[in-house]
């Protein structure tokens, strides 16, 4: 124990220092914290930078990934071409997506060349019809020919197209419509695998074409049910034909 009495005062003034020392680096550190902005989350939470100009106090709304638009479809409604109009699209468009056939078609009916077609495929027709195909002129009993092979669909009587037949691609993807026919050529039948450039019907004027209007009524449909042949979304042929 010390005794002396300037020991004694010398001891005491140390532990005032020490108390005055640690009171101050106390009161320091609690100013510190007092001003201190704290972020936390949780483990399952990213962090996030801060914006400029936010408010803290108001607390950040959880962003949500973007998510892309979606794009308008390309497709349209189906209809039945041969009794009903069809939404028209020519090839000669640009049209997202828009497929045409592979194959190089020929003038479905014999003898006529290429400059003798005309475009008719937007032309207005009765009831607000549009008429989505083109009509090619020709001397009644004139050969309507396979544009492309492919196998026949179909033949039918239509109060429209009269004698009429539907010819499906060798893909499954579109149908080849012919219409207004005088006759059908001998043997056809539902099944028969049509090559190009093959006969397989008359020009007529069969239907609603006007008695002495001979033509063939010509259209493509693509179509995404063979099952189905009858609808489809029109392709215009003439752009097609005239290559």
């Amino acid at each position: 124990m010390v005794r002396h009495p300037r020991a004694r005062i010398v001891l005491a003034f140390v532990a005032v220092v020490l108390a005055i020392v640690i009171l101050v680096v106390r009161l320091s550190r609690t100013s510190r914290d007092g001003r201190r902005h704290i972020v936390t989350w949780s483990k399952s939470e990213a962090p996030s930078a801060e914006k400029p100009g936010a408010n803290p106090a108001a607390g950040s709304q959880p962003s949500s990934p973007a998510v892309p638009a979606a794009a308008p479809s390309a497709a349209a409604s189906p209809l039945q071409f041969s009794e009903a109009p069809a939404p028209q699209i020519s090839p000669s468009q640009t049209v997202p997506g828009l497929e045409t056939p592979s194959t190089n078609l020929i003038i479905p009916v014999a003898g006529v060349r290429p400059d003798q077609l005309r475009d008719t495929f937007a032309d207005a027709r009765s009831e607000g019809r549009v008429h989505d195909a083109i009509d090619i002129a020709a001397p009644q009993g004139t050969p309507v020919l396979a544009a492309a092979e492919g196998t026949i669909q179909k033949l039918f009587q239509s109060d429209r197209g009269g004698t009429t037949i539907y010819q499906l691609s060798t893909d499954n993807k579109f149908v080849y419509y012919y219409a207004h026919l005088d006759r059908y050529a001998e043997g056809l039948a539902p099944g028969h695998f049509a090559r190009q450039g093959e006969t397989i019907a008359f020009v007529g004027d069969t239907g609603n074409a006007g008695a002495g209007n001979y033509h063939l009524h010509f259209s493509i449909s693509l179509i995404s049910n063979p099952k189905r042949y009858w609808e489809g979304v029109n392709i215009n042929p003439y752009p097609l034909l005239r290559k």
